[in-house]
């Protein structure tokens, strides 16, 4: 994509009272006005934020039903009864239903995992798994990252004796189910302090509660925060407040211990070397744990993240790492496919939304593949394949745009429907395709600003190449981990000029240049723009231009050196910015 296509926008100003009163001598305005720009008002606030504590934890019992949730567990336990622990089939479900399997099998006589399987059950609570249940004995389901819209299926549960403690983090609808519990933050009557945490992290403050309750003490269930931190990773949460305490523990748990033997297993497969960040989780562990369930059963995954000793991990990662290889396969191939259709399809030519529909494709990889081609083509995005006898989709948005509300302009015409800001999925039948292609692109049209119609760089601050020093990189090192909402900080240099410019890759595709500003030619730091030999003409021949980067560390031979890894470059110096507020972005989930 090349540099005129992007837009960049300046985030809106700082507090400066904020900014004042974190400016000293080791917090330097540059970084005090990052820390102001994430919510930081006082010293006391930043120290906090550097110093994430387990303290920092909200008490568990805020959280509305979490008292009849926490007894309805003990009378289970202690009448014997028959649990069944059951989770979604992606990352965030699957590392949920091994987070409080784990931690209640050594107080239950009786408890089973149960994940839906994604062709034949689909999403959430399904009949199926609840005649399983029945057949099992089971008198309690706790059901996580997933449940809050499953009314009818509660209800059935109900006649068959079976009791629902219900942990979800998506938007309810206008009625709850009638479960025992429902644990969910976004529940308009629950005055939780925290209202984005992962299905996963959910399911750790039940545990949180449980282990309180029966006088546990906290260190028995804080290595289960490596699972609650690759949920958060995974599930694109927001990385403040509590999700930052419990990713920041999480990842340290991941990188200062011996991993649990499934996540080495996978690790092994990547050739990645600890310390893991969370674009590790997301890129790393994610896909590979999703594989399971795209490809043959989330089931899979929960046994690899159960396991208790290598030989077992190894020979479930290596089935794993097979799935994730064939979902490769597969990706590229639909991919393909459906970008040939922009080609062959007119209606998709001056569209606003992007729907594409084909009764062959793999049910399994059409969210991933829904991704890439938001990649090529930016716009709202539907991919839809055939799923026994109905249509089945996954729906990914563009920043700025409730692809949630989206669908629920369409509902009249769905069958089920759920998720995200910016994912979700949806079920339809199959004479509805037409009419929801139209519909959907309709409701995008009339509801899309059309500035989102272009991708966009946001900018937390423009700097001099002069302030890129150790102790400044140091002090955004003690920034992560980074993620939503807390991202890793965007520069903007502008006047820059480049020298011994070259072309890297097998292709010729990412551009290494060393870069210096008019006021330090004597210094000059390295730069690499992945994916942007296309502005190659804009950097030679000693002409300034300006440019988007974060700071990093290259490790090449044994050396440590600060490099800018530049996100986009422009020519020139002026009117290179959008000022004005954003469109509403707000990340509420659905």
């Amino acid at each position: 994509m090349s540099a005129t296509t992007k837009r960049w926008r300046l985030k809106p100003p700082a507090d400066p009272a904020a900014v004042a009163a974190l400016t000293h001598g080791r917090s330097p305005r540059s970084l005090a006005t990052l820390l102001a720009q994430r919510g930081i008002r006082t010293a006391i606030e930043a120290r906090d934020f550097y110093r994430p504590s387990m303290a920092h934890l909200h008490d568990p019992f805020l959280m509305k039903d979490m008292e009849q949730a926490v007894e309805r567990i003990e009378a289970a336990l202690e009448g014997g009864e028959t649990i069944m622990v059951y989770g979604d089939y992606d990352v965030d479900g699957t590392t949920s239903v091994a987070l409080v399997y784990s931690l209640l099998e050594p107080h239950a006589k009786r408890i089973h995992h149960y994940v839906p399987d994604r062709y034949s059950e689909g999403y959430g609570i399904s009949i199926l798994g609840i005649n399983r249940a029945k057949e099992l004995g089971v008198t309690l389901i706790i059901a996580l990252d997933c449940g809050i819209k499953a009314i009818d299926q509660v209800a059935y549960a109900k006649e068959k004796g079976i009791d629902f403690i219900i942990c979800d983090h998506h938007t309810p609808g206008e009625r709850l189910p009638e479960a025992v519990a429902v644990l969910d933050p976004k529940r308009k009557d629950c005055n939780y302090p925290y209202k984005e945490l992962s299905g996963c992290g959910i399911g750790f403050k039940l545990m949180q509660a449980f282990a309180a309750r029966k006088e546990i003490p906290f260190s028995e269930i804080e290595g289960a925060l490596d699972l609650v931190a690759i949920s958060i990773g995974c599930d694109i949460v927001p990385i403040t407040g509590e999700n930052r305490t419990l990713a920041y523990f999480g990842l340290q748990r991941l990188n200062e211990h011996e991993a649990r033997p499934g996540i080495k297993a996978l690790l092994s497969f990547s050739n990645h070397k600890r310390p893991l960040t969370v674009t590790d989780l997301v890129f790393v562990l994610g896909p590979r744990i999703n594989a399971a369930g795209r490809i043959q059963h989330g089931q899979q995954a929960v046994e690899l993240l159960l396991a208790k000793d290598e030989k077992e991990a190894d020979h479930i990662a290596n089935l794993v790492d097979a799935n994730n290889k064939e979902r490769q396969v597969l990706d590229k191939g639909i991919t393909d496919a459906a970008l040939a259709m922009f080609d062959s399809e007119e209606y998709l030519q001056g569209a606003w939304s992007t729907v594409v529909f084909n009764p062959e494709w793999h049910k399994g990889v059409i969210g991933i593949v829904a991704s890439r081609l938001i990649e090529r083509h930016y716009r709202p995005t539907v991919v839809l394949t055939k799923s026994n006898d109905l249509v089945s989709g996954s729906a990914r948005s563009v920043k700025g745009f409730n692809i949630y509300e989206a669908l629920d302009a369409c509902s009249d015409l769905l069958e089920r429907y759920g998720g995200h800001m910016y994912a979700a999925g949806l079920t339809m039948k199959p004479e509805m395709v037409e009419g929801f292609r139209d519909r959907f692109e309709k409701v995008v049209r009339e509801t899309m600003d059309e500035s989102l119609r272009m991708p966009e760089e946001e900018v937390d601050l423009e700097i001099g190449l002069g302030e890129i020093q150790e102790p400044f990189f140091r002090a955004l090192q003690g920034m992560e981990p980074f993620g939503p909402e807390n991202m890793k900080p965007v520069f903007l240099a502008r006047g820059v000029t480049a020298r011994d410019v070259r072309l890297l890759g097998n292709d010729g595709t990412h551009l290494k240049f060393k870069v210096t500003a008019p006021n330090m030619p004597e210094q000059d730091l390295d730069a690499i723009a992945f994916g942007q030999a296309d502005h190659l003409e804009m950097v030679v021949g000693n002409q300034p231009f300006s440019m988007l980067f974060t700071i990093e560390e290259n490790h090449w031979n044994g050396r440590v050196k600060l490099q800018l890894n530049v996100k986009d470059i422009k020519p020139g110096t002026e009117n290179l910015l959008v000022n004005e507020p954003a469109p509403d972005m707000e990340s509420t989930s659905a």
